[in-house]
């Protein structure tokens, strides 16, 4: 019997659909074109990609940027190991969800007074720790707390505003502000506000590796692996396999082999300049996710030669960003303007000049600044993002034109967020996604921001961060983003070259929802609870 064409699109439809590769939008409107009713094709849909997710099996995933000098103490995180293994054992108040939308987790619902000032959080009473016992509103208070006062964490910028947090009875939490956070239940989100159980002095064991995600720790070392089993107390959905293998694999080559292999079934990350090969494989499937993660370059605002205006714009004005999108991330990327808010966030300030490649303005610059001839030092490694050091190189060539000499540094993989990150006065950074402009700036941009790696201090930048967050006219607010940003862009110390979408890859038989979550790579770092095996 003779197949028509429309019958063969349809076999390849419904094949891609159950492995993952269409979303249902696209599903239906090509069925539709195709000459199926909207019935019919609903029911194809149904048959081939929302199948019932299938329990069972051990996942194995190979992990990118993993350290040995990593810890368990979520004020600490950084790496993608740290990132990617809470996400496993330990749970949030919130989460976001495969398609961006915000989520419970911990938090079965939220809500605000008038001003944004007070928010209250309901916890889901099921939820327990991995050692037993019922996670509690105490737990909620100890683990915020952690990241308020005299702290090291990371987080602190994020709750610098809270005046107090309260529990209101065990499944009850109240938090207090002195100015309202519209975004507080996104700000929840970020990885390192992670929910430990509360020691009596209301402290937090994060020393244990307790938690209550959907899956807990068996065995692991740090800049290994770990082998995690699921928890039969978790609250959530998913959690489909019965075991999860974390392994890092630093190594860009190693990581593609055991993929290819099948010794992993996922990777977080793949080597950009073999991707196209890598797709050609029938058993792979590569996953290509625009986001709001970046490339940062900061350079310390205080530190000569960085410490001169002119000499900072004269480094961006520097850089071909078209040309590195194209050579290193293969066009899988969203060229950067030097202000730290992707067209993925909301607020997205879309009439600012693009800062376009231009040698004889930086050389301008320079003259201006008295550093002709200027030569600086960057440091990059090859963990940090597929092409990383290429990166570098590339970016060298272009600064070549201005008369400026850029020496790449090229740093050992391990250890490098805890030896060369906020250390060294001129790196290769990379940032995951974050939910809103808020969070990014409070994180990394604010003026006593543990994470302030460029070190600027900027007086009206700070004064709007606080008047934005409050403001619940959206107008008004997306105004001050925009003034934000420019002054990010034209006197700040980060070049910001590219946001990078985010490719990773799985095997055929790795089966996963309709959408991928643009937060972190392998869907929010979520991939374990989320995907399940065809079989």
């Amino acid at each position: 019997m003779k197949m028509t064409t429309n019958t063969i699109l349809m076999k390849r439809l419904a094949e891609a659909a159950r492995h993952g590769k269409v979303s249902r939008r696209s599903f239906m409107s090509t069925a539709i074109a195709a000459g199926m009713t909207a019935s019919a094709a609903t029911g194809l849909w149904t048959g081939s990609a929302r199948a019932e997710p299938k329990r069972g099996g051990t996942f194995k995933v190979g992990m990118h940027d993993g350290n040995s000098s990593d810890t368990h103490d979520p004020g600490q995180y950084v790496s993608r190991q740290q990132i990617y293994l809470a996400h496993q054992y330990r749970s949030y108040l919130t989460m976001i969800e495969s398609d961006g939308t915000l989520g419970p987790d911990l938090a079965t619902e939220w809500s605000a007074n008038d001003t944004a000032s007070v928010w209250t959080f309901s916890l889901n009473p099921n939820a327990s720790f991995h050692s037993g016992r019922p996670v509690m509103a105490k737990d909620v208070v100890a683990s915020l707390n952690h990241h308020r006062g005299e702290t090291t964490s990371a987080a602190k910028a994020l709750l610098t505003t809270v005046t107090d947090v309260q529990a209101d009875g065990d499944h009850t939490v109240v938090v207090t502000l002195e100015n309202g956070i519209a975004d507080l239940p996104w700000l929840m989100t970020d990885y390192h506000m992670a929910i430990c159980p509360a020691n009596d002095d209301g402290s937090i064991d994060w020393e244990s590796g307790d938690g209550s995600g959907p899956y807990k720790i068996d065995d692991g070392e740090w800049g290994v692996g770990w082998k995690l089993s699921r928890h039969d107390g978790w609250h959530g959905t998913g959690a489909y396999f019965d075991k999860v293998e974390m392994l890092v694999l630093n190594d860009p080559n190693a990581r593609q082999t055991a993929l290819v292999t099948g010794e992993v079934d996922a990777v977080s990350l793949i080597d950009l300049k073999t991707s196209a090969l890598l797709q050609r494989d029938p058993n792979i499937v590569v996953e290509n996710v625009p986001s709001a993660a970046a490339i940062t370059m900061p350079m310390f605002c205080d530190t000569a030669p960085y410490d001169n205006v002119d000499v900072r714009n004269a480094l961006k004005l520097a850089m071909n960003r078209d040309e590195i999108i194209e050579k290193i991330a293969f066009g899988a990327a969203t060229k950067g303007n030097d202000f730290h808010h992707s067209p993925a966030m909301p607020y997205w300030p879309d009439d600012i000049p693009q800062r376009d490649y231009d040698p004889d303005q930086a050389k301008s610059l320079l003259k201006k600044a008295g550093a002709e001839g200027l030569s600086v030092s960057i440091s990059t490694a090859d963990s940090l993002f597929s092409g990383a050091v290429d990166m570098c190189v590339l970016y060298a060539e272009h600064a070549k034109a201005a008369g400026i000499d850029v020496k790449v540094v090229r740093e050992p993989n391990d250890g490098y967020y805890s030896e060369v990150w906020l250390k060294k006065s001129f790196c290769a950074v990379s940032w995951g996604a974050r939910p809103t402009p808020d969070v990014m700036y409070s994180l990394a941009y604010k003026s006593d921001a543990a994470w302030n790696e460029s070190h600027w201090q900027n007086e009206r930048f700070n004064e709007l961060l606080v008047k934005a967050k409050a403001e619940l006219n959206n107008e008004l607010r997306a105004e001050m983003y925009r003034e934000m940003a420019m002054l990010s862009r034209d006197d700040g110390g980060t070049i910001i070259p590219m946001f990078n979408n985010f490719v990773y890859a799985r095997r055929k038989n790795v089966m996963r929802g309709e959408h991928l979550a643009a937060s972190w790579e392998i869907d929010g770092a979520r991939a374990p609870s989320r995907w399940w095996f065809d079989g």
